[in-house]
């Protein structure tokens, strides 16, 4: 099935996601290409991913992964980083996470919001990881909130209500049916995920560069150019 490319006609974004890497996995490409478009775009880490590294105790994993995460940022043109610090790996779809990210999301008044896909598998079948759904789930559920000054009005102090999210963005979900070129910035791209590199030495063998060419290229065939990343649209 072919790909839709995506509208690229906004200026703001805010990518909500569970783990620190999350947007690198596939979607570090669109970020750069878009920041070098002179888009701003803001990353919100729900938790600083301490419980992702085995050999590693989370309250030392958790600080190094924060740090790697700001670099992996920069190297794709982020340079606004939030850490919200909720415990690793027990992520629950509340009215608790729903607040904290509607008050974001008031707060960054963002036209389009990437968050994790909650979909229960990648494509493929692997199992989606519990922290994914629940942030997915959370985040589409707060767009909506962020738009109704009678939820959670007191959310950030009493922000402003925020209604201007024109489109959710679920990265790399099984149900995508849009994308973006990133044959331009693939490498750049590829260098973010990198920059995880405790991350990725904790996986043991796992090849950055051909799991992410292997991705890209197979939605660049569906798109019709040499990479791509490929996205869930959902309409608030």
């Amino acid at each position: 099935m072919e790909l839709q490319p995506l509208d690229e006609d906004w200026e703001r974004a805010v990518a909500i996601v569970a783990h620190p890497d999350d947007m690198e996995f596939g979607a570090a490409g669109a970020i750069a290409r878009w920041t070098a478009q002179g888009k701003h775009i803001t990353y919100v880490m729900v938790t600083s991913g301490e419980a992702g590294i085995d050999s590693m105790a989370p309250d030392r994993a958790g600080p190094l992964r924060e740090r790697e995460q700001v670099d992996s940022c920069r190297i794709v043109g982020v340079e606004d980083v939030i850490f919200l610090r909720r415990p690793d790996g027990t992520l629950e779809h509340s009215l608790e996470l729903r607040a904290a990210l509607c008050e974001q999301i008031r707060r960054l008044r963002p036209q389009i919001v990437m968050t994790n896909s909650y979909r229960e598998t990648w494509p493929g079948g692997l199992l989606n990881q519990a922290d994914h759904i629940a942030v997915g789930r959370a985040s589409v559920d707060a767009v909506r909130d962020a738009g109704n000054r009678w939820i959670f009005p007191d959310a950030g102090g009493g922000l402003e209500r925020w209604d201007g999210v024109r489109q959710v963005w679920l990265p790399g979900s099984p149900a995508a049916g849009h994308a973006v070129d990133i044959s331009a910035t693939f490498e750049v791209g590829l260098d973010s995920l990198r920059a995880h590199a405790a991350y990725i030495e904790g996986l043991g063998g796992f090849d950055p560069a051909g799991f992410l060419d292997a991705g890209a290229t197979a939605a660049g065939e569906r798109l019709g150019c040499r990479y791509a990343a490929t996205f869930e649209v959902l309409q608030p």
